[in-house]
C-alpha cells in the first residue's frame, strides 16, 4: 500500500551514527566518558574553594600589624620570604 512505502521511505532517512558523522563523534565522547576524573577534579576545586573561604575569614576576624615582617611571613605561610 501507500502508507507502507511512506513510512518505510520516512525511516530509511533518519540519520544514524554510522551515516552522520556527528553523531558518530558524539556517540563516541558519551561511550569514552569517564565522569571520575570530572568529579575528581571537582573536588579538587571545592577543597581550594574552602580554603581560600576559610583563610578570607581568619583574616577578617584578626588585627595584623602590615610594618611587622614576622606577621606577613606567617599570614603568608613561608618562612624566610
Amino acid at each position: 500500500s501507500g502508507c507502507s512505502s511512506l513510512v518505510s521511505l520516512y525511516f530509511f532517512f533518519i540519520p544514524t551514527a554510522s551515516t552522520n558523522p556527528k553523531a558518530a563523534l558524539k556517540s563516541k565522547i558519551v561511550a569514552e566518558f569517564r565522569p571520575q576524573s570530572l568529579i575528581d577534579e571537582l573536588l579538587l576545586y571545592k577543597r581550594s574553594e574552602e580554603q581560600i573561604e576559610l583563610k578570607e575569614k581568619q583574616l577578617s576576624t584578626i588585627r595584623v600589624d602590615v610594618c611587622s615582617t614576622e606577621t606577613l611571613k606567617c599570614l603568608k605561610g613561608k618562612e624566610g620570604v
